[in-house]
């Protein structure tokens, strides 16, 4: 799988036309030089986490789900090289697509439907992994990389922007050694120094430092041109064909084209050239959209532009009046004066990233302008705790809403750092935050992942038309009003803590990459029907408020890949309500009560989510880390009616064996061939293994998250080599390798599984009793062809994979999928 990122053309261009801003460094030397200029301070490197995924997977296996105890091995050894020498690393992962960038990511994930075609395409002619060029990462594992980091003791963060951002604006306000990533937009940042991850050699420490200050020599531009130029050439932003015409008549009209330089490198320069010569007459005395033909698409412009902005940084390319706020998603940028160029510019004020706003007032127009400043209160600050954290927060007195304003004491800056008190949220918004405030989490946070993170919460900011002039203040809206539990999912989606669950309450939109899914073979569900009635009931767990009518509930927009998925819109999919002894809990009762009674509760709600109240007493004797796999196998046998005997035994048999081996064993590990079907099935799993991490912070944490990390319960080609032993028929001790001390345990795994099923009415059959997985297509042929005794939808709960529809979706809907009456979402 590949991707691009950053700036369209600007990888080539460095790597081939301006090779000189790339300098071989030694993270090593970097480390002492920086502890020579800065005593007491321990170098740090901010690792774009996402940027990095495809480079830390080395195992050489990655097509049968993920080699994930080899995975962790290198993971550790990454971690072990760089705090051996003195280097603390601090990881940010993506927590959200920003809407502006929905396009882009919409069109990765097609480019990667493509790949995963040809991949399966390959598989079925050759029996075997193609190669690496072909490499596409396992599922889920950006998600199981932050919980492999927080083991093994590192600070990881999760973004509530976008990535890229959140780590160009950590690199700045920290003073750090540089940013560990690939992708263009750090050479745009004005921030710390960009190293290369797809260069580091990690035995060395070399890598190559990205130099954006010789970048900006090569083309004559000045730091603060950058953004305007990655905008010209298009990027994740600005689609790259906005502006090709105006690239063109740059070609045309530039002279110092060079015949040695390929044709993007020459449209660079040529974009550049003109922004030195033709633009910087006029910078100050015309607005951007009298220089360049950005038409209906000037808002977007200005807002690509924008987005580099850092907090406290200003762009001299806005020229406007100073009354006029640009609001970019939660970004707010303001005009003021510079009083140096007595010339306006444009300043970034972020709520989100430790900048506080205060007024100034402009001379002319009389009007406040926010401005990034550091005010040093002379007054007594009153002290109030926090009835979560029993922490003590001081309070700082606003002198005209006579209102105390808590306040947030950085513990290694000892910077104070006011909260705003929203009136009409009412909730205690910080004005100034920092990732490494340390607030321990309520109750309900996992016991293993005791990381200490930033408590920050949703600010209300303004939302206007970047372009008007009369900005009109609008109340950023989320699905959840409790200001106190929006706080803790928050807080627990920064620290990397829970999956899904705040972009749930917050914005009601979720998405999911792309499966190693085979599209031609209906036989298997796309995971994202498979686990969608679970998600819908935790839908009306985070949303319902308590209560049991989820009719009430607001649909949630899903952006899930699946075969035949144009993604032009997202599915609209409506909360299923619980079956529960009692009614839905409350949020607060499940993740603020301290009573010890509740873990009991909060694993009824678990089981309720997957439909499984039945099976509690069968699932509680079950010792870990078995206990959440087979929730998720009975879960699967109930849903997915093509599965059979053979397949259970090969997913119990490779748990068990997996306790008992090295992670040498594994890595010499040899499959005779690769089975598409198998493929498949891994994959499915392992999203089953997500939708676990939701399903348990949704609920406040009644099972260990280590229970169903996927280095203690899941081995790609261990479970791989297992199908094909069972696919053959070969006997139970055959696939327990002979370990007799294991058939035992295997047996009562399975007794648990196939009872819990015949409870649901769905009985296990051997693949020899039943009807071939290969003739499985039924499906497609028509409204009365599919099941309705094992893959009924039980009781109005829920309806099976093949009935399912894509939601709510304004366009034509597959013959094949039909919604009945008891479905979850509407039609």
């Amino acid at each position: 799988m590949s991707s691009v990122m950053g700036v369209r053309g600007l990888q080539g261009f460095v790597g081939s036309t301006c090779p000189h801003i790339c300098t071989v460094v030694n993270f090593k030397e970097l480390a002492e030089n920086h502890r020579s200029k800065h005593p007491g301070c321990t170098p740090t490197i901010v690792v774009d986490a996402m940027c990095c995924l495809r480079y830390w997977y080395t195992p050489e296996s990655w097509i049968c789900g993920g080699q994930w105890r080899e995975y962790f091995s290198a993971l550790r050894e990454f971690v072990t090289t760089f705090t051996t020498v003195g280097i603390k690393l601090i990881f940010f992962f993506d927590g959200m697509v920003e809407q502006h960038k929905r396009d882009e990511w919409v069109k990765r994930r097609l480019k990667n439907n493509r790949e995963i075609s040809r991949i399966f395409h390959y598989i079925k002619s050759h029996k075997e992994q193609p190669g690496r060029n072909m490499f596409f990462i396992p599922s889920g594992l950006a998600i199981f990389t932050r919980f492999a980091l927080k083991t093994l003791g590192q600070e990881t963060l999760c973004s509530l922007r976008e990535a890229d951002y959140e780590v160009a604006s950590y690199g700045l306000q920290n003073n750090c050694l540089g940013i560990l990533g690939e992708d263009t937009d750090y050479l745009i940042y004005d921030t710390s120094p960009y190293f290369s991850i797809s260069e580091l050699c990690l035995e060395s420490l070399n890598t190559i430092m990205l130099c954006r200050e010789k970048l900006c020599e090569s083309l004559n531009l000045k730091l603060a041109d950058l953004p305007l130029l990655a905008c010209l050439l298009g990027n994740d932003i600005i689609p790259e064909g906005m502006f090709e015409s105006f690239r063109y008549k740059c070609l045309s009209s530039y002279t110092s084209a060079k015949e040695n330089f390929d044709k993007k490198g020459n449209i660079i320069l040529a974009v550049a050239d003109h922004i030195s010569k033709v633009l910087h007459l006029h910078q100050g005395e015309k607005k951007l959209e009298e220089m360049l033909p950005l038409g209906p698409n000037k808002a977007l412009f200005y807002k690509g532009v924008a987005s580099y902005l850092l907090p406290g940084q200003k762009s001299p390319w806005f020229f406007q009046k100073p009354k006029d706020v640009i609001t970019l998603d939660k970004q707010v940028v303001s005009m003021c004066t510079d009083p140096e160029s007595k010339q306006e510019v444009l300043m970034c004020t972020d709520p989100e990233y430790k900048q506080e706003v205060s007024m100034c007032t402009h001379p002319e127009s009389k009007q406040g302008v926010p401005m990034c400043t550091d005010p040093e209160s002379k007054q007594e600050v009153p002290m109030c705790t926090d009835p979560e954290s029993k922490q003590e927060v001081p309070m700082c007195t606003d002198p005209e809403s006579k209102k105390g304003t808590p306040i947030y004491t950085h513990p290694e800056s000892k910077h104070e750092v006011p909260m705003c008190a929203d009136p009409e949220l009412k909730q205690e918004v910080p004005m100034c935050t920092h990732p490494e405030i340390k607030q321990k989490l309520p109750i309900g946070t996992d016991p293993e992942f005791k990381l200490e993170s930033p408590m920050c919460t949703n600010p209300g900011i303004k939302q206007e038309d970047p372009m008007n002039l009369e900005p009109e203040i609008k109340q950023q809206v989320t699905m959840v009003s409790d200001p106190e539990i929006l706080k803790v999912a928050q807080a627990q989606h920064v620290q990397g803590e829970s999956y899904l669950v705040y972009n749930i309450m917050s914005s009601g939109e979720i998405e999911c990459s792309n499966t190693l899914e085979d599209a031609l073979d209906q036989a298997l569900p796309s995971q994202a029907f498979a686990y969608r009635p679970v998600r819908q009931r935790v839908y009306a767990l985070l949303l319902g408020d308590g209560r049991d009518d989820s009719s009430s509930c607001p649909t949630v927009k899903e952006w899930f890949v699946y075969s035949g998925n144009p993604l032009k819109h997202p599915d609209l999919v409506r909360p299923l309500p619980m079956n529960l002894a009692g009614g839905t809990p409350s949020l607060k009762l499940l993740w603020l009560n301290q009573e010890p009674e509740i873990q009991a509760r909060r694993l009824d709600t678990l089981l309720a989510c997957f439909d499984l109240s039945s099976s509690r007493e069968e699932l509680q004797a079950v010792e870990n880390p078995f206990k959440a796999l087979c929730c998720l196998l009975i879960y699967l046998f109930v849903q997915v009616d093509t599965l059979c005997l053979e397949d259970l035994h090969a997913f119990v048999a490779q748990a068990l064996c997996l306790q008992g081996k090295s992670t040498l064993q594994l890595v010499d590990l040899q499959l005779d061939y690769v089975d598409p079907r198998a493929v498949q099935l891994g994959s499915l799993l392992v999203r089953g293994l997500t939708t676990l991490v939701l399903v348990n912070s949704a609920c406040g944490f009644p099972w260990r998250m280590s229970d169903f990390m996927p280095w203690n319960v899941f081995d790609g080609k261990l479970f791989h080599q297992k199908y094909l032993l069972s696919e053959k028929g070969y006997a139970v001790e055959v696939l327990l390798e002979q370990n007799r001390s294991q058939l035992t345990r295997f047996h009562n795994l399975k007794s648990v599984v196939c009872k819990a099923c015949m409870k649901e009415n769905r009985r296990i059959v051997s693949r020899q009793h039943g009807r071939s997985h290969h003739s499985g297509r039924w499906g497609r042929e028509g409204s009365g062809s599919h099941r309705t005794s094992s893959g009924h939808s039980r009781s109005g709960q829920g309806q099976h994979w093949r009935d399912q529809g894509p939601g709510s979706r304004p366009r034509e809907p597959d013959q094949w999928r039909r919604c009945s009456s008891s479905s979850g979402w509407s039609n």
